[in-house]
């Protein structure tokens, strides 16, 4: 396999912008017309996303190997999409239908071969992977609205109860589906451990123009029934081994999958008598959407170990500290001799990566969640309606 080849095809079919996807899709919809149903009514959030991932992922076939646990859970995750194993070859099929239109002559019988068995290791990888959990996982796990609390103008906090217990760690996310928005799923982190009842806490934060965050607030009521999809991610999630003491910084509902790993410590806490130190900033643009500010001001005044800082962008007239909270983190030096964990919009976590890197934070100990889009996989708009960093 020439994988060179693959990277310069795809380089070239790349320079064709917005014809590649719509070329895509038109020829996917009119040879298998039952895969439309996998997709959103609404199209415009889909854009390249699909194609777009498949040329990068399948022309850096040379690392796969570094993938390939995320491939795996990606194919489990599909299942929510109701993706089978024979919905693989038509996406595959309109691929090479779409390179070979774009390439020309450059489309060559090598070339074409490559990019066909580029394509088969990474289906097979994600199909063996979905087929091994069938057994033991559902697809997607349906959960009634229990109560929605509108902590302010932008700020809802949802109480779910899935029908079944799913499964996952404290600064996971997982995919929400509404009633009102088929098929457009959002990622969001639960904000508690694991509870006995199974209920989820779900943070989420009006964006302008976000559908599932405009409906999420506007429309879902009490006693909806939504759909969840797996727990995915890992940089937020707690060594296994350890329990090194912590920065934790949020923008906005990016504070959700912090408060979960403090409501763990805690109770390990009570549990061991012992445990790491934590500092958690929270930032936002207003003080109305610092929408947890008692909870937390109570825990730090109860627990040594726990310190909350606030921090206020866009109110010139707040008593507290402004600015952007990745500043305000890395010049408190909190980050010396801890493992920090960051959580925001995209721009936020970039900002304060940045912050604290040039602060002195040497960059192995500085964690943030990179959920790569493969295939369906979250885009960079589902995250910043989410408010996790894609």
């Amino acid at each position: 396999m020439d994988v060179q080849a693959l990277k310069d095809t795809w380089a070239e079919v790349a320079t064709s912008g917005d014809e590649v996807p719509h070329f895509f899709y038109s020829h996917l919809f009119l040879s298998h017309p039952e895969t439309r149903d996998l997709f959103p009514v609404s199209m415009s959030s889909q854009r390249d996303k699909l194609v777009g991932a498949l040329g990068r992922v399948v022309s850096n076939v040379d690392q796969l190997e570094e993938v390939v646990p995320y491939l795996q859970q990606l194919g489990r995750d599909h299942r929510r999409f109701d993706a089978v194993a024979d919905h693989y070859p038509a996406v595959g099929a309109s691929l090479l239908a779409t390179l070979a239109h774009f390439l020309g002559p450059a489309w060559t019988p090598a070339v074409a071969a490559d990019w066909a068995a580029a394509y088969g290791v990474i289906a097979t990888v994600m199909v063996e992977a979905a087929e091994e959990s069938e057994a033991t996982t559902p697809a997607s796990w349906t959960a009634e609205v229990v109560s929605l609390d509108r902590r302010s103008l932008d700020v809802a906090v949802l109480q779910l109860r899935p029908t079944e217990r799913l499964p996952f760690r404290p600064g996971q996310s997982v995919a929400l589906e509404i009633p009102s928005r088929p098929r457009l799923w959002r990622y969001y982190s639960p904000a508690n451990a694991p509870r006995r009842d199974g209920t989820l806490e779900l943070h989420v934060q009006l964006v302008p123009g976000g559908q599932v965050s405009t409906s999420v607030l506007r429309t879902l009521r009490t006693g909806d029934a939504v759909r969840l999809g797996a727990a995915v991610g890992d940089q937020l999630v707690l060594p296994e081994d350890e329990r090194p003491d912590l920065l934790l910084v949020a923008g906005g509902t990016g504070l959700a999958p912090m408060r979960a790993v403090v409501e763990q410590l805690a109770a390990e806490r009570r549990d061991s008598g012992d445990g790491p130190r934590v500092h958690l900033f929270h930032g936002a643009r207003m003080p109305w959407n610092l929408y947890e500010h008692d909870l937390l001001q109570r825990l730090a005044a109860d627990q040594p170990w726990f310190e909350y800082s606030e921090v206020v962008s866009d109110d010139p007239s707040h008593p507290g500290a402004r600015g952007l909270v990745g500043d305000a983190a890395a010049a408190s030096g909190a980050w010396q001799g801890r493992t920090t964990m960051v959580c925001g919009t995209e721009a936020m976590v970039e900002h304060t990566v940045g912050a604290l890197t040039a602060a002195g934070a040497p960059p192995g100990t500085v964690r943030y969640e990179q959920f790569t889009t493969v295939l369906s996989g979250p885009t960079a708009d589902e995250h910043r309606e989410a408010g996790v960093a894609p």
